[in-house]
């Protein structure tokens, strides 16, 4: 690697338009959220910061398999399977 490759090195995070002030203990329940990422406790409308290491587990679901936990042919798919909770990582 050339040393103007480790200097231009850049992280960029987007997409705060739905981001709230959040205190402890406190109870949200917008629908906010992409369906292959979305914890079942959002779904429902009651959800605290936690919701936010469901979405990290999903990710790192992604991460280590390729593919989503939780699939479907529409979004309505994806959230009912997301609410059943049930996955299978498929060893190859």
């Amino acid at each position: 690697m050339e040393n103007s490759e480790l200097t231009d090195f850049r992280i960029k995070l987007i997409d705060f338009g739905t981001a709230v002030e959040y205190h402890s203990n406190e109870k949200l329940k917008d629908l906010y959220g992409s369906s292959y990422y979305i914890a079942p406790e959002v779904i429902k409308g009651n959800y605290t910061e936690k919701c936010d290491i469901w979405s990290l587990g999903v990710l790192t679901f992604v991460i280590l398999s390729g593919y989503p936990p939780f699939n479907g042919k529409d979004d309505s798919e994806i959230l009912e399977k997301v609410k059943e909770g049930k996955f299978s990582f498929k060893r190859t």
